[in-house]
């Protein structure tokens, strides 16, 4: 199994497939997923000559149930953890949900001469919780709620999760696939409950404002105007008043997980991005 050991002693799993001397692509997934979460995209971009590689993050999928660590610092640590292993240059970073916030701090922070592109598809950037400075924001309460009922049934709370809002699968005439539903369900379950639980403060809760000033290299914003998990007003448009180099494509009725739904639009859309066209 593909694994490194990070400076505190947590084991993460990666994948990499394709030619290693092709461009690399770095996908980062949302919470409380795995990197099998972005297999189509994955297979994909192998199908078009591109070297994928992504990586289940601390807690997550096939990494260690770790205690600590569940933080923006330590996910974009790990990830340049990935990178500097594998040693990647010149590689185009897609970041979903939580996995935007890491690749957005992972480039600001880690990032500097290996970077060529950015995405960030439904990302929580610049930060999802009601503050003074943003007022537009959820609640604590929101965030509490998601704790709650983690803490008291993980298995239902993931099904509900999954068979309503995170695919919208809640709205009226929704194509609902109970193989995605299942899917979904089996990657949060193969993660650690603790990790879950205090990685909702950490998509919820870090300011990636500063983060997303320094980013200097081209970024694509991705973000579906029917998001029930982050929603449109607060993030995308924000994100993109802060970044040197963003591009806004918003989708008319897309979900929050759109890059499984949708990934017809999706997947050649990311392959315009990357190859500049």
């Amino acid at each position: 199994m593909n694994t490194i050991i990070t400076n505190d002693g947590t084991q993460i799993y990666f994948k990499d497939w394709g030619p290693k001397n092709k461009q690399p692509i770095m996908f980062h997934h949302g919470w409380p997923l795995s990197s099998d979460d972005w297999d189509t995209q994955m297979m994909y971009f192998v199908g078009n000559g591109y070297r994928v590689v992504a990586h289940d993050r601390r807690g997550h999928g096939r990494s260690s149930q770790v205690s600590d660590g569940h933080d923006m610092e330590h996910y974009a640590a790990d990830a340049a953890a990935v990178v500097e292993h594998l040693n990647l240059r010149d590689t185009v970073h897609i970041g979903h949900s939580t996995g935007g916030g890491e690749a957005t701090r992972y480039v600001a922070r880690h990032g500097k001469g290996r970077v060529a592109k950015l995405v960030l598809i439904g990302a929580v950037p610049p930060i999802m919780l009601k503050t003074p400075a943003n007022p537009g924001g959820l609640p604590i309460e929101v965030f509490d709620g998601l704790r709650q009922q983690l803490a008291a049934n993980r298995a239902q709370f993931y099904r509900d999760f999954a068979s309503g809002p995170f695919y919208s699968y809640n709205r009226p005439g929704a194509k609902v696939s109970q193989a995605v539903i299942d899917n979904w369900w089996r990657q949060s379950m193969m993660g650690g409950a603790k990790a879950h639980y205090d990685g909702i403060k950490a998509f919820s809760e870090t300011d990636f404002t500063e983060d997303l000033k320094m980013i200097d290299v081209p970024t694509l914003v991705m973000h579906g105007d029917d998001d029930q998990i982050v929603p449109i007003a607060d993030s995308a448009p924000l994100s993109v008043k802060l970044l040197k180099k963003g591009t806004l494509k918003i989708y008319e009725k897309f979900p929050h997980g759109m890059c499984t739904t949708h990934a017809d639009i999706v997947n050649p859309e990311l392959l315009a991005f990357v190859r500049g066209t």
